[in-house]
């Protein structure tokens, strides 16, 4: 198997200038808690029971099977709007078809058939879909440091730095694989080169090499000061609406970025990728043509290609813990916890990979 090219999994720091804290996560479960900021909540009926579950030590998709046998559904009758890391307490809603049922009795027979707490359940129409939530707000402590103290003040510098500049929306090692194994799949398989039967699996690994073609993209921005500007022609996103436009005047648009209220964003590849113009897509069309791969071949896997927000701006609230120091911060669907704590710790062997899980949907919505 040929590798691609330019396999480089580095991803460039948005503070290197500063010290890390060091540390570590996941101590415990309870020391990494994620819950769901929905987009919308049950009206009340419907054909659906939406439950709402706090779950530790479980994934997304483990539970999602587990419903499913528990009432006698299809799999595909079990939504969720994103998928939650195991080795964490979270907070998530899955969509259940059951028009008949009670949803009070449903809530009673999973909490006595599985190890989770139901915290409400409710009827709506249509079922919870990926993608279909605000964000996920994270609680989370370092633990392992040497020097609270020191480690406090090393991350409020950040903080600072981070609260100005923003951090790149890099996809997470959950999605990369630590030592890149994923994304040399993903390679083989877009190239014909090695076939998967698995739907899930080969889907993850195609879009394993994808992200980190996103990555390279961000890394790049970074490592040529461009992070923290606009480009001419660059794809930009409304933080407020979503809406997404072209820039067109960089000079004019800059401000807006400067403020918050704009960002770029990067792109996924794929035949249906909505491309962006001049300056920027010089930039795009130099990462691709890295990649190995063509449009071609991403038609024939499937990949459509999306665009992905390139900048995450984060408010994080940092707490003394007796155990290290805890952060708190909500992040946009796609987002992952990993990337900002890596910017604060700076120790990659650190920063846990969990089993690979795709998360929400990445794509932008054009409005």
């Amino acid at each position: 198997m040929a590798p691609p090219p330019e396999l480089d999994l580095t991803i460039p720091y948005i503070t290197p200038e500063l010290p890390g804290i060091g540390g570590a996560i996941r101590a415990r479960p309870e020391l990494f808690s994620v819950v769901e900021v929905p987009a919308y909540e049950p009206i009340g009926y419907g054909d659906h029971i939406y439950l709402n579950v706090t779950k530790r030590g479980r994934t997304t998709r483990d539970t999602q099977i587990d419903l499913a046998r528990l009432f006698g559904l299809r799999r595909e009758d079990v939504g969720h709007a994103g998928l939650k890391d195991r080795h964490a307490v979270s907070t998530q809603t899955f969509s259940l078809l059951m028009p008949i049922d009670d949803p009070r009795e449903v809530a009673g027979i999973v909490e006595s058939s599985l190890a989770v707490t139901v915290n409400w359940a409710k009827r709506h129409p249509k079922k919870l879909r990926s993608g279909h939530l605000h964000g996920n707000t994270f609680t989370i402590t370092v633990t392992d440091i040497e020097s609270p103290e020191t480690a406090m003040a090393q991350a409020s510098e950040i903080l600072k730095a981070i609260a100005k500049l923003g951090i790149p929306n890099y996809f997470g090692t959950q999605r990369i694989g630590r030592d890149g194994q994923n994304v040399l799949d993903g390679y083989a398989l877009i190239t014909g080169e090695y076939r998967e039967n698995n739907r899930w699996l080969r889907r993850f690994l195609v879009s394993s090499y994808l992200s980190h073609q996103c990555n390279r993209y961000l890394a790049e921005r970074v490592r040529r000061d461009l992070f923290t500007k606009l480009l001419h022609g660059d794809l930009a996103k409304k933080h407020d609406t979503g809406g997404v436009f072209t820039v067109e005047d960089a000079a004019t648009e800059q401000p807006r970025f400067d403020a918050g209220e704009i960002s770029f964003t990067a792109p996924i590849y794929g035949y249906k990728m909505r491309e962006s113009k001049y300056e920027a897509k010089e930039l795009e069309d130099e990462i691709f043509s890295g990649a190995g791969v063509t449009l071609d071949q991403l038609r024939r896997v499937g990949a459509d290609g999306t665009r992905r927000l390139g900048r995450i701006l984060p408010d994080i609230k940092l707490e003394a813990h007796p155990e290290g120091i805890t952060m708190s911060f909500t992040l946009p669907p796609g987002a992952y916890a990993t990337v900002v704590l890596r910017e604060f710790m700076k120790d990659e062997a650190k920063i846990e990979t969990s089993e690979p899980e795709l998360e929400e949907t990445d794509e932008v919505e054009e409005q």
